[in-house]
């Protein structure tokens, strides 16, 4: 055949359908609205269009399968040979089959609404538009999946969640509709080139007429794409999931916290944390999980024998996951046992406590105390303790409390390492109250610990009117308070990045960690924590976190300040 008269027409062909393309993209954005509101009719849209787009895009894929196992019009085929070169239309066959077969597998990540899913699938129905055209002049499949492309591209909103396609679960039903289509290609193929001589040799054939080849390549492509994905599936490690704890698992701790020496246990029934407990039932880690991150509030609360094996428990669960356990705010007592699972220990702040049977309002040290503690009598104030059966009555009243605080703070409520205020979680504790003319303008709500070692407050909120010093006068009562019913500490909580050497030899973390505590005061109040504390003389204990070192630490630092803040809002606001 004499391909001069037609040889003009290639450098005008390729150009065109990609103007096409442009313009048919440039409309549909154009009329974006319009479109969008007739796929939005009824509340039932953000439901039910995640699902029809994903139906469209399963046959899309299928579509594409179909047509490169199928041979293609002769006249096509001729008129490509004449002006369209031959490596053009081999690669453009070949990849319209593996654009199928990645719309089959988007398919289930659009019916799970994945912002990713959404975006690969619009890149792969246009690159399936162009091979469509480049492969046989196919102009009537581009056509289908031109008008599959409009309706995807209005549909950005309903496509929301930022999960990874490779870790989505495929239910056995979407497992068996691929494998279902592919063979269903691959016997379309062979029944269309039964006549077709068949052999390791063919695949290497590249004429313009030769399609069974161009089926036979496609094939494997394809197969070797779903190989590769189905691999990738299950060599990732499982993201590991925190599951909430039940009723009764919550229940189960209550002995263990009453009989453990330090308050912060009682974390334990704020519900927010997963709880792994040993199999005795003597014992409890209580975690979250952020990204790879398997963070344990504090050391497993166990009897001190119980520890290691509840640690090295947690360990083994955690490295199931393919995750990095992480044990955050631990004390000294158990160091050396973390140390020998291989873990790196880095200092993060310091906790006040205050020996209470030595703590008294005299004395000169403690005169700045004693004088705002007179002022705020002076005006009236008076300090109480209800005790558990009366906190549902004044419920109502510190809640008002709390949030005219968080909001003259503008503060939101924080989580894991700190309380924050759920009626169910503080009518559990007696409640410290400071009354003025018979109003409630502050209060705290009091952790006790096993056996009277030691007391601590987790909320501690007042009123917008409530005079200076108020806390300070709370804090003083508390422990006056502590003293008279016989407990032996009162723990104030910690400072953080407190009590970090800024020598040149340390290492960089503590480098960093001093840097932001000593120019970090816009953002955090890092001094004015710790001089708080000081006002009550309080014994410094150094705190600590127990993870994998290395560069993974930083990481894991910004993992624990999302469980923290509950999410990335929470890092960034108060």
């Amino acid at each position: 055949m004499n391909a001069t008269p037609s040889a003009p027409v290639l450098p005008y062909l390729v150009p065109s359908i990609l103007f096409a393309l442009v313009f048919a993209a440039g409309f549909f954005l154009r009329h974006k609205a319009p479109i969008q509101r007739l796929i939005r009719v009824g509340r039932w849209a953000p439901a039910i269009v995640p699902r029809v787009l994903a139906l469209t895009t399963f046959l899309a894929g299928t579509i594409l399968l179909f047509s490169g196992a199928t041979p293609d019009f002769p006249r096509r085929l001729h008129w490509l040979d004449d002006f369209m070169p031959l490596p053009i239309v081999e690669v453009s066959h070949f990849f319209a089959s593996l654009v199928g077969a990645g719309l089959l597998i988007l398919a289930r990540g659009l019916q799970r609404k994945l912002d990713a899913a959404y975006h690969l699938t619009i890149a792969l129905l246009g690159a399936g538009i162009l091979f469509a055209l480049l492969k046989a002049i196919d102009y009537e499949e581009a056509l289908i999946l031109s008008v599959m492309l409009a309706a995807m591209l209005p549909s950005r909103k309903y496509f929301y969640r930022k999960a990874s396609l490779i870790e989505e679960r495929f239910t056995r039903g979407w497992i068996a509709a691929i494998c279902m289509v592919v063979l269903a290609s691959i016997v379309l193929g062979l029944l269309s080139y039964r006549d077709a001589p068949m052999g390791r040799d063919l695949i290497l054939r590249f004429t313009g007429q030769s399609e069974a080849p161009r089926f036979m390549r496609a094939t494997l492509g394809v197969v070797f794409v779903l190989m590769v994905f189905a691999g990738a599936r299950l060599l990732r490690p499982a993201r590991g999931q925190a599951p909430r704890p039940s009723a009764e698992d919550i229940a189960a701790t209550a002995p263990i916290v009453a009989a453990y020496p330090e308050a912060a246990a009682h974390l334990a029934f704020l519900g927010d944390k997963s709880l792994m407990f040993n199999e005795a039932r003597t014992g409890f880690v209580m975690y979250g999980v952020a990204g790879r991150s398997w963070v344990s509030l504090g050391d497993p609360v166990a009897p001190a024998g119980e520890v290691e094996a509840l640690a090295l428990q947690f360990m083994k669960h955690v490295d199931g996951h393919g995750g990095w356990p992480v044990f955050y705010k631990v004390g000294r007592e158990h160091l050396s046992k973390y140390l020998d699972f291989g873990l790196s220990v880095v200092k993060i702040g310091e906790e006040a406590r205050v020996r209470l049977p030595e703590f008294s309002l005299e004395g000169p040290n403690r005169r700045n105390l004693r004088r705002v503690w007179r002022k705020v009598v002076d005006d009236g104030c008076a300090f109480e303790v209800v005790e558990v059966p009366a906190v549902p009555a004044i419920l109502g009243e510190i809640r008002a409390i709390s949030d005219e605080w968080l909001e003259e703070k503008k503060a939101r409520e924080k989580s894991f390492s700190l309380g924050y205020f759920d009626e169910d979680y503080v009518k559990q504790y007696p409640v410290a109250l400071v009354r003025r003319a018979g109003k409630i303008i502050a209060f705290a709500n009091v952790w006790p610990s096993g056996n009277k070692e030691e007391l601590e407050v987790d909320l501690m909120r007042f009123a917008r009117d409530a005079p200076p010093g108020v806390m300070r006068y709370l804090l003083a009562e508390m422990m006056l308070w502590g003293r008279r019913e016989g407990w032996q500490w009162f723990n104030m909580g910690m400072a953080p990045l407190s009590g970090l050497k800024t020598t040149s030899v340390a290492p960089l973390f503590y480098q960093l960690g001093t840097a932001v505590h000593r120019y970090g005061e816009r953002f955090y109040n890092f001094q004015g924590i710790r001089n708080f504390k000081e006002w009550f003389y309080p014994e410094w204990e150094p705190k600590y976190i127990v993870s994998p070192g290395g560069a993974l630490r930083p990481l894991i630092m910004a993992n624990i300040a999302t469980l923290i803040g509950g999410g990335i809002e929470g890092v960034i606001r108060k």
